[in-house]
């Protein structure tokens, strides 16, 4: 979900060229959970061809910032900015728990692209967890 949050936030600030995403987890699971499908489906994010991707040490290392969901044991360089979220997992969880864990991360996504790129300026109407696209 954060991947596709942030995806989202280089689109809406014209950021293409200047960010490189990067997602995985350290200990991924083998499909994005149906719950979680379900709850960016209602945002129009369609991740039901998506699969989770394992990420190393050594990738987060050349990452200026990594955001992890508080279930991750990492060993990053110094000079990487990590935020531990530690957020519940949201397999089996009922569609309420999802979408509030998701709009969690959507919130904390916007908070750091601000945090790094100023406050979004845009169309306010772009609600970065809403289905504008």
């Amino acid at each position: 979900m954060s991947y596709a949050f942030a995806q989202r936030e280089v689109e809406r600030r014209g950021l293409e060229g200047r960010v490189e995403l990067l997602t995985g987890g350290t200990h991924p699971a083998d499909h994005v959970h149906d719950e979680v499908v379900d709850a960016m489906a209602e945002l129009g994010t369609d991740m039901s061809d998506r699969t989770p991707q394992a990420v190393s040490d050594e990738e987060l290392n050349d990452c200026d910032y990594v955001a992890t969901m508080g279930c991750s044991t990492l060993s990053l360089a110094d000079a990487v900015e990590a935020r531990d979220w530690a957020l519940a997992d949201p397999d089996g969880k009922s569609p309420e728990e999802v979408a509030a864990i998701r709009d969690e991360i959507g919130s904390r996504v916007v908070t750091l692209f601000d945090e790094v790129f100023g406050e979004y300026e845009g169309d306010p109407s772009a609600n970065a967890t809403g289905a504008d696209g």
